[in-house]
């Protein structure tokens, strides 16, 4: 049986069945109907910040909270090539220029102390992103943008559910976006979200997703359609109630993982940090000095049915579309390079055996 790097969680068939019911009587299916406005609310709750809006992907929510501080064209963002193509391609995509961050040796997050080093007269945000559920150094990056009134957008999308010393990682920047992509911790199917507690922002980001519409008979936005379905939004309220338990098997996975390789040589795992709230979201393992390399071990565990994903490789400044980019090249970035040739997570979701976890690692340490 092939064992996949994630699962997607999903409720009981008869829980989601009976939740989106009510949609064949009312056949209000998207445009934000009730089961949108009660997901809507509940994350609110949950995250305890003043404003979520809901997108019907991740990437089109980071994308519209760019848009929507209106940089000029041409404008600089600081942010790191470890990541997603998504986040890279979400600058990109609204006419600014990715100037590249390289990341810190213990969480693989932007190095905040090179941030400084990069900002010039044409900067005017930063997009951080927060790296397997690892937080960034939110209190610098604060600090730093403060002192140059530049704006902080984070793509969380790693970090649904995590808080730091208690404060949910929505609630730092100028906006936080989150993924529910079936990959996820939590997952709406496809879908994603933007928080923030700036109330202009509300009817504007709604407009944007809507095409720009801003009354019945008015347009006052150049926008797209990026609106979330009544059936994702259902699946995400269904989902809500079993995220702490699936937080909680998640755990169990990433102990056992930690039992078998902590501290064994060549191996680095990522501790997490005892001001963090984990989500337990990716399971990373760096093969330095081990008796096989990352792309060795790769190739083992395909051979015996064990998907791995080499994530975050290669580096989005490394990418073909972005190599006339000012500052692209991997050399730009030695320590995200570093880690992008030697990462690889194993596979990790709420349903997968204690017994699956010791058989990976078995086959692991086999090469030693």
């Amino acid at each position: 049986m092939t064992i996949n790097v994630t699962r997607s969680s999903m409720p009981g068939f008869e829980e989601y069945c009976e939740e989106i019911k009510e949609l064949w009587e009312s056949r209000w299916l998207t445009n934000s109907g009730a089961k949108h406005q009660k997901f809507q609310a509940e994350l609110e709750k949950m995250l305890g910040v003043p404003h979520v809006v809901l997108f019907t992907n991740g990437h089109l929510a980071l994308e519209n909270i760019i848009a929507a501080f209106e940089f000029p064209k041409g404008a600089e963002v600081i942010t790191t090539p470890f990541t997603f193509a998504s986040t890279t391609h979400a600058i990109v995509r609204n006419g600014l220029t990715p100037v590249f961050c390289d990341v810190n040796p213990e969480n693989y997050t932007m190095d905040a102390s090179k941030i400084e080093a990069l900002i010039t007269e044409k900067t005017v945000a930063i997009v951080p992103v927060h790296v397997y559920g690892n937080m960034c150094d939110v209190e610098k990056i604060a600090d730093i943008a403060k002192k140059h009134n530049l704006k902080v957008i984070y793509d969380a999308a790693h970090a649904f559910a995590v808080k730091y010393k208690g404060v949910s990682s929505a609630c730092f920047g100028d906006a936080s976006m989150f993924s529910f992509h079936a990959t996820k911790v939590f997952n709406t199917i496809e879908g994603g979200a933007v928080c923030f507690s700036d109330d202009s922002l509300v009817d504007k980001l709604n407009s944007m997703k809507n095409f720009g519409i801003t009354s019945p008979e008015s347009v006052g936005f150049v926008g797209g359609n990026a609106k979330m379905s009544e059936f994702q939004a259902a699946m995400g309220i269904c989902n809500l109630r079993h995220l702490e338990g699936e937080i909680a098997k998640r755990k169990a996975v990433v102990e056992r993982y930690f039992r078998h390789l902590d501290g064994v040589k060549g191996i680095k795992l990522c501790k997490p940090d005892k001001n963090v709230t984990p989500n337990y979201a990716y399971f990373p393992v760096v093969f330095d000095g081990f008796t096989a390399s990352r792309d060795e071990i790769f190739t083992k565990l395909a051979e015996n049915g064990i998907i791995a994903r080499k994530y975050f490789y290669p580096l989005t400044n490394t990418f073909d579309c972005y190599k006339n980019l000012p500052g692209s090249g991997a050399e730009k970035t030695p320590v995200a390079a570093y880690f992008a040739d030697r990462v690889l997570t194993l596979p990790l979701y709420a349903d997968l055996a204690l017994e699956d976890v010791d058989r990976i690692c078995g086959i692991i340490l086999e090469r030693r």
